[in-house]
């Protein structure tokens, strides 16, 4: 596969935020229009789909693995993605993700709201994710 193209972050999110909701599996449950925009995929193509159907083949799975022990335990987790769109461009994301609680504070899902992510943070975070991504089995 060759070099695929990247998209104009700023440009696309115009000021908007992408939200998700998953349920404790991390099945889409809801999609923002922004989300369907940027991604390239309908609402009807994201709701019950699990949220690994964006997932870049670079993102390392240690990574994601950090994400689910951090939300499952209640906490919130911030963090850079790379997610791949339908018609195979990425983008890169600044995310937070945190459980929705029912009123006994038992954790019922999970939101997610994503920002476009910062150029140097983009280089920063591609190498340690290389890294990790390289020492997987």
């Amino acid at each position: 596969m060759g070099q695929v193209e990247a998209l104009d972050e700023e440009y696309i999110f115009q000021g908007r935020v992408i939200v998700s909701e998953t349920d404790l599996k991390g099945n889409i449950t809801y999609a923002n229009r922004k989300f369907c925009e940027i991604s390239g995929y309908s609402k009807e193509e994201l709701i019950g789909k699990p949220h690994n159907i964006i997932r870049h083949p670079d993102m390392p799975k240690e990574a994601f693995a950090k994400m689910w022990s951090t939300i499952q335990s209640g906490q919130i987790w911030h963090g850079l993605v790379k997610n791949l769109r339908k018609d195979g461009k990425f983008y890169w994301v600044e995310t937070e993700v945190l459980p929705s609680k029912d009123e006994n504070g038992n954790i019922t899902g999970y939101v997610a709201a994503r920002k476009p992510a910062v150029r140097q943070d983009i280089q920063e975070i591609s190498e340690v994710y290389k890294k990790m991504k390289d020492s997987e089995v």
